[in-house]
């Protein structure tokens, strides 16, 4: 009797062992599902790996935190886990997670690039969050294969490398981030833009080209549809744009620049050649895409800024002349006016 309660209980034992085995195995080895989007894991310096184990199954990147816990402390990889945020795609094993985590290889690196940058200005932001040479990534957004897939030649990216906020692996190449920003802007134009395009007459360069230039010259983003109005009517009268940004988009930016660019020869100075330049000179907005798209209309053909960042509006250059008299007067008060009492600078 006593013999047969023990092969019962060494058979119980075997058979929890067992269960134990297969429950792990498929915990450790089977992979998670693939996500439809990735999912964000922020992993905080000095936090415990049971949090760490607990954040991961609550993503989903792993099936079971208690699982991942053992792992961890088995194989010694709990301790070696690197902070920061990380990305996961799914169809993972608790080793492969662990792996990433240990690596660092998953970590994201957030860079903004507002409206109204140049692709050399991009580079710059670019290089400065660690990504990629700035170099590297101007020589591809000029003349680089997407930029020659896409037909954006002479001129390259600029202009079509979408404002947002981008989140990349610190591994991410300067195609592939080129590839991202594009893929942006190229959502952008849904069927509906394109038919609005059409009804212009316009192309998408030619689109790209108006909106940067409005994003450049716009400080209210209740002025755009405006100024955009004043530059259509000036192109329909034949009058030369007449707009800053697009002479110093290729000056070498000395000190003094603004008022030397338009007063230099150059492809993009509106101030020597009429029409549109060849191309961008940033890279718009979306509310800048959208003014170019649906100006306003109005007879306006000249503006000037006014401290505040707002513009004086004017049919005819006698009106705009007296706005530019009074813009004058407005500064030098300003200028002139004395601190108020009780600064300390």
């Amino acid at each position: 009797m006593r013999k047969l309660k023990a092969i019962i209980a060494l058979l119980g034992l075997a058979a929890i062992a067992f269960a134990a085995i297969a429950a792990f195995e498929f915990y450790w080895l089977t992979p998670t599902e693939i996500f439809a989007t990735p999912r964000d894991i922020t992993i905080e310096k000095g936090e415990s790996f049971r949090s760490v184990a607990r954040k991961l199954a609550a993503a989903g990147a792993v099936r079971s935190a208690l699982a991942t816990q053992l792992y961890g402390q088995f194989t010694g990889t709990a301790l070696r886990i690197k902070p920061g945020n990380y990305e996961f795609k799914g169809g993972e094993r608790i080793p492969d997670v662990m792996h990433h985590l240990v690596a660092g290889d998953f970590i994201i690196v957030t860079v903004v690039i507002p409206e109204g940058l140049t692709v050399h200005q991009i580079g710059e932001r670019l290089e400065a969050a660690g990504l990629v040479c700035q170099g590297d990534f101007e020589n591809a957004a000029r003349d680089g294969p997407l930029v020659h897939a896409l037909g954006l030649l002479p001129l390259g990216a600029e202009g079509y490398l979408f404002p947002a906020t981008y989140r990349f692996s610190p591994h991410a190449s300067a195609d592939e981030i080129l590839f991202a920003m594009l893929s942006r802007f190229f959502r952008v134009l849904t069927p509906r833009v394109e038919a609005r395009m059409y009804e212009l007459g316009l192309n998408t360069r030619q689109v790209v080209t108006m909106a940067s230039i409005v994003e450049r010259e716009a400080k209210v983003p209740g002025e755009r549809p405006l100024i955009a109005g004043v530059f259509y009517n000036r192109l329909n009268l034949g009058m030369p744009l007449q707009s800053d940004p697009t002479a110093e988009y290729s000056f070498d930016g000395t000190v003094g620049a603004a008022a030397q660019a338009v007063k230099t020869p150059s492809a993009f100075n509106t101030y020597e050649i009429a029409g549109l330049p060849p191309g961008p000179i940033a890279s718009p907005g979306l509310k800048s895409i959208q003014a170019a798209l649906y100006p306003a209309q109005s007879n306006f053909l000249y503006f000037v800024a006014r401290d505040d960042g707002t513009h004086v509006f004017s049919k005819t250059f006698t009106d705009h002349k007296r706005a530019i008299l009074a813009s004058t007067k407005a500064r030098r008060s300003n200028a002139a006016r004395p601190l108020a009492a009780g600064r300390a600078d």
